[in-house]
């Protein structure tokens, strides 16, 4: 089988003969301290990592980037509006004002390169005329630069690939957060909840119509719905607001997906999704991520309570790598055996790898994996 179909088939209960490798992946500090522990400096890890462990198996590097953007355009100014106290007030491309360490620079504001603290002072909409005068006009689903000049020949290009292609967008929740802020969007819910629908609703039309050039012309694998929506223990709004406010955007995207012959529709929300994950049945999304446990997330009991309806990928306790040992394998053996005897399941770490996990203990827990995967 190629990658394409590994992970297709494991993700959707089928049989196959290795599940993907997928351990997780480190950010810049993570990377750092592994250079210091063993990982050579110059190479790529996981090809690295492969050759540590005897396995045959390197990652495509020519995979073909659709080059679609569901962001704003334009964008707004990214700019430094104040340097004190060892830190930037930075106003960011979302239009946010936002405050990062000068240890880093303002790129690392919204994007996922190490594990980095921020803090948010505004955001740009604070009223319906915020949204109408700063935001609407961004989200033209036709705008010149949305689709690369050669969008035709990459998809002409995909349409016989042996990797799995993904459209990752952001769910309602995580880009009406963007918008308003997780305090502003809470009372817009509660003191002008038609608004928040509207907004809901443009999100839902822009994606569709952004989506629909892909589905017409190249088979995706999966639509990767970003919606970090919940705390350590509960989401971070009921699922009355979540039935209210998201499942009529999940409901207009997800039949269009799967018509299209998309089979996989995946949420990633950090926190804990055991009260969101029957809602998210419901509307057809079958696969889930991160599974944190540290949140309160059980991997094996979702299974045990929602059996094959739902998938997942991830769900091994990071702190557990991080101890490594006897630690790790009691942790790794806990949760990999029983779901990959059932299938819909890609097991890894459950969100990026820290640094507290060594490079020694990442070897050792890859191995494991790729022992209980079928790779050794």
């Amino acid at each position: 089988m190629n990658d394409r179909e590994r992970f297709r088939r494991a993700l959707l209960f089928q049989e196959v003969d290795r599940i993907p490798l997928e351990p997780g992946g480190p950010r810049e500090s993570t990377l750092a301290a592994w250079h210091q522990q063993g990982l050579p400096e110059g190479v790529d890890w996981f090809d690295y990592l492969m050759e540590t462990l005897g396995i045959d198996y390197r990652r495509r590097k020519d995979q073909v980037d659709l080059g679609v953007s569901f962001k704003m355009i334009p964008t707004f100014e990214e700019k430094i509006l104040e340097h004190r106290d060892g830190h930037y007030i930075v106003q960011d491309w979302m239009g946010a004002i936002t405050e990062i360490s000068d240890k880093y620079d303002y790129t690392y504001i919204r994007a996922a390169k190490d594990f980095v603290t921020r803090k948010w002072h505004r955001f740009p909409i604070q009223s319906r005329e915020d949204f109408a005068q700063k935001m609407r006009w961004r989200y033209d689903p036709h705008h010149p630069e949305r689709f690369p000049a050669d969008f035709e020949a990459r998809c002409e290009a995909l349409r016989d690939r042996d990797y799995p292609l993904t459209v990752s967008v952001n769910g309602p929740f995580w880009q009406l957060r963007e918008w308003c802020g997780f305090e502003g969007l809470c009372y817009l819910m509660a003191d002008d909840p038609e608004f928040v629908e509207e907004m809901a609703h443009f999100w839902a039309d822009f994606i569709l119509q952004t989506m629909e050039p892909i589905l017409q012309r190249v088979e995706v694998d999966r639509v990767l719905i970003s919606e970090d929506m919940a705390y350590k223990g509960h989401s971070m709004i009921s699922p009355a607001m979540v039935r209210r406010f998201l499942v009529p955007v999940y409901e207009s995207w997800i039949p269009r997906i799967k018509a299209a012959g998309c089979p996989i529709v995946e949420v990633d929300s950090d926190g804990y999704i055991g009260e969101l994950i029957p809602i998210w049945i419901e509307v057809g999304i079958n696969c889930c991520s991160p599974i944190e446990v540290a949140a309160g997330n059980d991997i094996v009991a979702f299974r045990r309570q929602f059996g094959r309806k739902m998938a997942y990928r991830g769900g091994i306790d990071k702190r557990a790598l991080a101890a490594g040992g006897q630690e790790m394998r009691q942790e790794v053996l806990r949760v990999v055996p029983p779901l990959l005897e059932e299938g819909g399941f890609i097991p890894g770490c459950d969100h990026g790898v820290p640094p507290d996990i060594s490079w020694p203990n990442f070897v050792a827990y890859t191995r494991l994996l790729a022992e209980l995967t079928g790779w050794l």
